[in-house]
């Protein structure tokens, strides 16, 4: 029976280190959750204390209520997904799938019928008197997921399961995982530092930046509405200006102005973050001036990199771009091309001038504490 997962003020120090300072979470029966962010933030961690690798140092974590802090791993009814798979070799598919159900000492009948189904569901059953030296990435990744579903465990934990895989068969299989997470309805933390991924398969994502959560939210509320400017820019690409808050205008540097209605201050110094595809080019002289720097073609749209005038963005950024969707576009800008762009005054993101909080109404981070 799948269960909710508390986490409540946890806390993981290595010596003198403190890797998770403290940390709360709620995590829904049956939902697929996400920890995102980059290597070193803690997310594999904090997995690993759910499954009992990692000791716990303060807090509590709970299945469904019930303190499992000093509950052994092989006790606590989990199935587990590694990076590398962590299949038997000498072992066929079957014979993988069936190892955690013939150490719960079930009958013969009841194992082939639990494994027959299972094979099934992640659409194995064709291979399954191969060895893994027989499978492809993606067929062992499978088996890794069927063994690790077929005991049927109250939760279930992936750690960067599709990171050894290549583009497509990436693709292909967060589709599979997705799917079998809801034909099952288990309870699924789920870790990755992609955020494509994270955005494709979840029902909610926890972003996190060194052992501190920044944005709990659904994918679509983080991705639009972030709640501080490491959540703008790691998620997705977000181009970051200086600008001005004067009542309900929006001020940039170069004179350029906008109206928004959703701002919590009436008079701020802030940054705007305005992502790649949110920009309309203005054929009127109208807008934010730019230059092209470069073009690259990436089929579905075109990518421009852009150089805007002094004073205007934030330093040290990697790029400053737009995305040009070539659905309907007939016009491509060429290096040097002057243009003037518009940013969607709907889309647009402000942030205080330290990046630690935005200033558009509503946003809820969704951190507890």
């Amino acid at each position: 029976m799948s269960v909710s997962i508390g986490i409540k003020n946890v806390v993981k120090r290595y010596g003198n280190m403190t890797i998770i300072p403290d940390l709360s979470l709620e995590i829904k029966n049956g939902e697929f959750f996400t920890l995102l962010g980059p290597s070193g933030c803690g997310k594999t961690t904090l997995l690993r204390m759910i499954a009992g690798f990692n000791s716990i140092e303060d807090g509590e974590i709970d299945f469904d209520g019930k303190v499992i802090n000093n509950i052994p791993a092989n006790k606590r009814n989990i199935g587990m997904v590694f990076q590398n798979y962590a299949i038997f070799p000498h072992l066929t598919v079957r014979q993988n799938v069936e190892y955690g159900l013939k150490l719960r000492k079930l009958s013969k009948a009841g194992i082939k019928s639990k494994v027959d189904e299972i094979l099934k569901l992640v659409r194995i059953e064709d291979y399954q008197n191969r060895l893994p030296e027989r499978l492809s990435g993606g067929q062992q990744q499978r088996v890794a997921l069927a063994r690790a579903i077929v005991i049927h465990p109250s939760v279930l934990l992936m750690d960067e399961p599709l990171s050894n895989l290549d583009a497509k068969l990436r693709v292909e299989m967060r589709e599979v995982i997705k799917d079998v997470q809801r034909k099952v309805g288990i309870t699924t933390v789920y870790v990755t530092h992609d955020q494509e991924e994270a955005l494709a398969v979840s029902d909610r994502i926890a972003v996190m930046k060194l052992g501190v959560i920044q944005h709990v939210g659904l994918p679509q509320e983080i991705y639009m509405r972030p709640a501080n400017g490491f959540v703008s820019t790691f998620i997705g690409h977000s181009n970051l200006f200086n600008c001005t808050i004067d009542g309900t205008t929006l001020k940039f540097a170069d004179g350029y102005s906008i109206e928004m209605k959703n701002l919590t201050e009436t008079s701020h110094n802030g940054i705007a973050a305005v992502r790649p595809e949110e920009f309309v080019p203005s054929e009127n002289g109208e807008g934010m001036q730019a230059k092209i720097v470069s073009r690259t073609f990436l089929g579905k749209y075109v990518q421009y990199k852009l150089e805007f005038k002094e004073g205007m963005v934030m330093p040290d950024q990697p790029s400053i771009e737009y995305s040009q969707d070539l659905g309907g576009v007939i016009h491509l800008y060429n290096t040097g091309d002057a243009i003037f762009l518009k940013p969607n005054p709907l889309k647009i993101n402000v942030f205080t001038n330290d990046l630690e909080k935005s200033l558009i109404r509503g946003i809820d981070a969704g951190v507890a504490g």
